[in-house]
């Protein structure tokens, strides 16, 4: 296969870490596969590509991959999605296909290049990539090719931006007029016919804010800091337990102006109940509020001697923590750690399902969220529920103080 030109401007670049934010049909499976064979071929290599599913790895590479690299294959196994193919001296690459839901398989493993499409749609991005992705590079110093078009202000956007602050990293950006190979003409037909949000992001690569967003008061440069809290009167955490599914543990310090700060976040997967409680236990938190909705794992938090208080949890409490959480950022009276990047993420994307949302906010409003991206906003929201107080800042009680006073000079005002 043969790039077009700015296909090659990305193939050419020589940085360890290439970020590509690019509108549909641009080509970026066609880049892809054609690295991979080239790397394949040269020298002996160990090569993944990995896709948000298994199926979607089967469906969007792996044919294709069989197909050029037909004349040099040893070896295929059909149902493992693995490839082995002589290089040109005849020595032996091997090219595993994976599906991101079960990226946990690749610990341990070693491999000198690594494509990871679709980033934008794979669940817990930070924390599978440290602890997962990132290891297996470190003996050969493998190289990564990150592939994705945009979906909101998610992890693929703190990677986007991650040029800035490290000199591994190359970011390109390309719409999907930059293929010659698309008619100008139906692009122009999907402008016409599509949301200006939805069209500037899927075609122009742009990052928009996800559509129907449960947390749309939340606003990065508003509620996001570096700053440390001072005059605590708190120390609390949020828990939503997990094994497969992240654990999430939220610290939270509320302050004596009643403003909630989430100064870390523990987010991780294969914990046990154990493991969690004794994480919990390590940050000597004042008030622990955990998902009720585990009793054994709540159990182990009480064996340990944890200051474990109850969340209430019933018809309608979700919707009801959530207004909490949103009044609160209306107030900004929250305010979040930027290293808190698993909760940062989660505002950013955790939405409404879209047909609702279409119906308008009357609608939708009772309804809960897609159970999705909602690990560490869950222990958060469990922290607000269970801490929240309907008391008003000093400030605003002093000024209704007076307003009262007011009013009682004044008869027939007051009873």
């Amino acid at each position: 296969m043969l790039l077009h030109p700015t296909q090659n401007i990305v193939a050419a670049d020589r940085h360890r870490f290439r970020v590509c934010c690019n509108g549909r049909r641009w080509g970026k499976t066609t880049l892809a596969i054609e690295e991979i064979k080239g790397k394949a071929l040269f020298h002996p290599r160990r090569i993944v590509y990995i896709a948000p599913t298994y199926q979607q790895a089967r469906d969007i590479a792996w044919e294709e991959l069989k197909k050029e690299l037909n004349p040099i294959i040893i070896n295929i196994n059909e149902s493992r999605l693995e490839l082995k193919v002589f290089t040109k001296d005849g020595k032996e690459s091997i090219i595993f296909l994976r599906g991101w839901e079960a990226a946990e398989t690749l610990r341990g493993q070693q491999f000198d290049f690594v494509v990871i499409d679709e980033i934008a749609s794979m669940r817990n991005f930070w924390s599978v990539w440290y602890e997962v992705i990132r290891p297996t590079l470190t003996d050969k110093k493998g190289e990564v090719l990150f592939i994705s078009t945009p979906k909101g202000f998610n992890h693929f956007y703190d990677l986007y931006n991650k040029e800035a602050e490290d000199k591994d990293y190359k970011s390109f950006h390309f719409v999907s007029s930059d293929n010659p190979h698309i008619p100008l003409e139906e692009i122009e037909k999907a402008k016409i016919e599509m949301p200006g949000d939805a069209f500037a992001q899927e075609y122009m690569a742009d990052f928009r804010k996800t559509e129907g967003l449960v947390y749309k008061e939340f606003n990065r440069e508003r509620h996001t800091t570096s700053d440390e809290p001072i005059k605590i009167i708190e120390h609390i955490a949020g828990v939503d337990f997990g094994f497969n599914h992240p654990a999430a543990v939220i610290h939270v310090k509320r302050d004596y102006d009643g403003v909630y700060w989430v100064t870390d976040e523990w987010v991780r997967t294969k914990r046990t109940e154990i493991q969690i409680a004794e994480y919990v236990s390590s940050c000597k938190f004042n008030k622990i509020y955990p998902d009720p909705e585990n009793p054994s794992a709540v159990q182990v938090m009480n064996d340990h001697g944890l200051p474990v208080y109850e969340v209430v949890k019933g018809k309608g409490s979700v919707q009801s923590g959530i207004n909490k959480v949103r009044e609160l950022f209306k107030q900004n009276r929250i305010m979040i750690n930027k290293k808190c990047k698993n909760l940062i993420l989660e505002l950013e994307t955790y939405s409404y399902d879209q047909d609702k949302v279409a119906r308008g906010d009357v609608e939708y409003a009772s309804e809960n969220p897609i159970k999705e991206h909602d690990d560490a906003l869950d222990a958060l929201r469990y922290a607000i529920t269970g801490s929240f107080e309907l008391t008003v800042r000093p400030q605003e009680e002093e000024e209704a103080e007076r307003l009262l006073a007011r009013l009682k000079q004044k008869p027939g005002l007051t009873r």
